[in-house]
C-alpha cells in the first residue's frame, strides 16, 4: 500500500487538481517545479538554516511524566507548540516563502482559521520583506482577536470572507477568487494538506521534519525509531501530516487521528468528517467531505477554530479509507477538559486543537510498555478567551 501521493497527486482515490480553468497556469507553474526547487541544495540549505536559527528547531520530544503516571504509559510530547509564531504551521510556511521566492513572486496570499497560520505567513513575509494579504472568516476574527493583531503589527492586511459560515471554507473561497485575479506576481500559501495537487504533497514534506525529528529523538531515548503511536488532531492535517510522514509505511506504528466532535458526532454541530463524510470535491481536491443528500457542503462546527473544516486532506482521507489509521472523534467538553488536565499536569497549555488529541488518552486504552508520541501541535496563548469563557476562569 502506498501511503503517498503519486505522480498525478493522488493517495488512492483521493487528491487531483479539481480547479477552474484560470487557476490552471498558477497550479500547472508549481506542480512542474516544486519538486525541482525542493531538491536544489541551496533550497534545502536555506531551509534548514531558517527552520534552526528563525523557528527553533529541532523542537524537543519531551517525556510526559506525570502524564504517563496518569494513564499508566509512556507519552512522549512533541513540543511544536515550541516553534517560533508558536505552533507548526510556521514549517510550512518557512518553506512556501523560500518557494515563491524561486517562482519569482512578490506578492502572498493567505487563507487562515485558528489565525496561526495567518501568523506564521505574515510573519514569514515580513521576514522577507514580501507584500502579504491574509484572508479570514469574519466569526474566525472576532474569536481570534490576538491573532489578527499579531499579522496587522507585523505589517499583513487582514481582508474579512463575509459570504457563507464566515469562517475558514468562505476565506478559502476568498483567497482562491483573489490567486484567479493576480496570477502572475502571486503565490498562494495553503497552510494545511488540502487544495489541489500539488499542495497536500508539499505541505506535507515540508511538514515533515516533525516525524524526521521524532525517528532520532525517541532513537536517543529510547533505542528505537518507531513509537508503537502517533496521535495527532486533525482539521485540514498539516500536523498530523508531518507527525505520520516517516511512518507510514512502518506497520508496527498505529496510526490516530482525532477530529473534532464539537457538541457531538450527529448534534449537527460538529466537524468529524471520517463518519459524517463522503466523497466530494473542495477547493480543488477530491476528499471526504461533510455535505448534504444534494450535494451542499455543511456547516462544520467546534470550539477550536483550527479544526472546523467540512473536509479532510486527502492524504488522511486515504488513511482512514485503507484503514492505515484510526480515526476518533472527540467533542468540546472532553477537549477543553484536556486542555486543562494537561495545564495542571505538565505546566503546558495547548491550544485547544491540541487539546482533542490528549483525550484519546481517556478514550483508548495503552499498554504500560507502550510508547505513544502526541504530537501538541500549538501553544494556547491564542485560546484563552475561550478557556476564560469555557471555565469561567
Amino acid at each position: 500500500m502506498k501511503y503517498n501521493a503519486n505522480e498525478k497527486g493522488y493517495y488512492g482515490q483521493f487528491g487531483g487538481a479539481f480547479i477552474p480553468e484560470m487557476l490552471y497556469p498558477n497550479v500547472e507553474e508549481l506542480r512542474q517545479n516544486y519538486l525541482k526547487i525542493m531538491a536544489k541544495p541551496d533550497f534545502k540549505n536555506e531551509f534548514d538554516q531558517l527552520l534552526k536559527d528563525y523557528v527553533g528547531r529541532p523542537t524537543p520530544l519531551y517525556f510526559a511524566e506525570r502524564l504517563s503516571a496518569k494513564y499508566n504509559t509512556k507519552v512522549y510530547l512533541k513540543r511544536e507548540d515550541l516553534c517560533h509564531t508558536g505552533a507548526h504551521k510556521v514549517n510550512n510556511t518557512i518553506g512556501q516563502i523560500l518557494m515563491a521566492k524561486h517562482l519569482g513572486k512578490n506578492r502572498i496570499i493567505a487563507e487562515t482559521g485558528a489565525g496561526q497560520h495567518g501568523v506564521a505567513t505574515a510573519t514569514v513575509c515580513a521576514l522577507m520583506g514580501i507584500e502579504c494579504v491574509v484572508y479570514m472568516g469574519e466569526i474566525d476574527i472576532a474569536r481570534q482577536a490576538p491573532n489578527v493583531a499579531r499579522m496587522k503589527m507585523l505589517g499583513a492586511e487582514v481582508r474579512p470572507a463575509l459570504s457563507g459560515s464566515r469562517t475558514l471554507k468562505d476565506a478559502t473561497n476568498e483567497a482562491i477568487r483573489d490567486w484567479i485575479n493576480n496570477p502572475v506576481d502571486t503565490h498562494y500559501i495553503i497552510g494545511s494538506v488540502v487544495g489541489p495537487h500539488p499542495y497536500p504533497d508539499m505541505v506535507a514534506r515540508f511538514q515533515s521534519v516533525i516525524s524526521d525529528e521524532i525517528k532520532w529523538q525517541l532513537k536517543e531515548k529510547e533505542g528505537r525509531e518507531n513509537p508503537d503511536y502517533v496521535i495527532a488532531c486533525v482539521g485540514g492535517g498539516s500536523n498530523a501530516a508531518g507527525a505520520y510522514y516517516h511512518f507510514l509505511d512502518e506497520t508496527d506504528v498505529n496510526i490516530i487521528a482525532v477530529e473534532a466532535a464539537g457538541k457531538g458526532i450527529h448534534s449537527g454541530e460538529s466537524a468529524a468528517t471520517s463518519a459524517l463524510g463522503k466523497v466530494g470535491i473542495i477547493h480543488g481536491s477530491k476528499t471526504l467531505l461533510m455535505q448534504t443528500p444534494d450535494g451542499q457542503i455543511t456547516e462544520p462546527y467546534s470550539i477550536s477554530a483550527g479544526l472546523d473544516y467540512p473536509g479532510v486532506g486527502p492524504m488522511h482521507a486515504h488513511l482512514f479509507d485503507s484503514r492505515r489509521a484510526e480515526f476518533i472523534s472527540v467533542t468540546d467538553d472532553d477537549a477543553m477538559t484536556f486542555g486543562l488536565e494537561l495545564s495542571q499536569l505538565e505546566g503546558i497549555i495547548p491550544a485547544i486543537e491540541t487539546s482533542h488529541a490528549f483525550a484519546v488518552l481517556d478514550q483508548k486504552k495503552f499498554k504500560e510498555d507502550d510508547i505513544v508520541v502526541i504530537n501538541l501541535s500549538g501553544r494556547g496563548d491564542k485560546d484563552l478567551n475561550t478557556y476564560i469563557d469555557y471555565f469561567k476562569l
